[in-house]
């Protein structure tokens, strides 16, 4: 049963995910050339469309099913939760069949694990609500997961529109390219830049 004090988290939820995937629909409709080529790239962008659907999928029915009374939400948990590994199995044989690994590929690969990491935590939790159903550390427990499936989703979302990345990793790489770069230059004979 969900405590009363976290019912209108849920009943957020349910409005945020519902908005978000509207959204991506938006996206993908924007995007649609893009997703039916045919090579890696484009099924590199149909896997994060379709992971981030997934994540927003699974974040509105654990919210929708919180909202209902009486003893749901551990069910729901265990059979979505086991869904979204079906899915991330596809997505990974889907990946692995294109076979052209690539930073993206690796970066799109750990998202999915992270996908499984959720999936699986939540799927234990709901057998925990299950077998412990007055527990709301539990039922507490879900609602993080809801909210860590959106942070996943939206950055699927981010890609699969072309945002601009700014992350650490990529800004020392392309300190350390450029520097690598202004070095050559000047063993050729030119000078430094001012």
């Amino acid at each position: 049963m969900v405590p009363a004090e976290i019912h209108d988290f849920f009943l957020a939820g349910g409005g945020v995910a519902g908005a978000l995937i509207g959204l991506l629909f938006v996206a993908i409709s924007v995007s649609a050339p893009r997703l039916a080529r045919q090579g890696h790239e484009a099924q590199l962008h149909r896997v994060r469309a379709s992971a981030a659907l997934t994540a927003f999928l699974n974040a509105l029915v654990i919210s929708l099913f919180a909202l209902i009374p009486g003893r749901k939400i551990g069910l729901t948990a265990v059979i979505v939760g086991f869904l979204g590994l079906m899915f991330v199995a596809a997505a990974l044989l889907s990946l692995w069949r294109v076979r052209h690994a690539r930073w993206a590929t690796a970066r799109d690969a750990a998202f999915l694990l992270g996908l499984v990491v959720v999936f699986v935590v939540q799927m234990i939790t709901g057998v925990q609500i299950i077998v412990q159903p007055a527990g709301s550390g539990n039922v507490n427990q879900i609602a993080v997961l809801v909210i860590v499936c959106f942070l996943i989703g939206i950055a699927r979302a981010w890609e699969l529109i072309g945002g601009p990345s700014i992350g650490l990793t990529r800004e020392v790489t392309a300190m350390i390219s450029g520097q690598n770069h202004e070095a050559a230059e000047r063993e050729d004979g030119e000078p430094p830049p001012s």
